[in-house]
């Protein structure tokens, strides 16, 4: 039955090519600024915007927000631990 264990570092992570939760956060200093993290916690978001708060997330089989590419965030979030992004102006 020992084959039967999973290692647990394997259920922290998902596999290659499989699609993360992606966690939303808004900036209080900038109410326009957003970022994307994969952490619920936001550990590794920039300090100078903080506080930030969570706001939602998405999850592993559905598409970001605004049309924002899910590759291009996650690779973001591999890379830096986040992506930032801005909601425009309504005129």
């Amino acid at each position: 039955m020992a084959e039967d264990v999973i290692d647990s570092d394997e259920t922290l992570a998902p596999a290659k090519g499989d699609a993360m939760r992606i966690f939303i956060f808004k900036s209080d200093t900038d109410p326009t600024l957003r970022a994307f993290a994969g952490d619920l916690a936001g550990l590794r978001l920039p300090t100078k915007f903080k506080p930030w708060r969570a706001v939602g997330a998405v999850a592993p089989d559905r598409d970001p927000p605004h049309g924002l590419s899910r590759d291009v965030i996650e690779a973001a979030i591999g890379a830096q631990g986040f992506q930032l992004f801005r909601l425009s102006k309504k005129g």
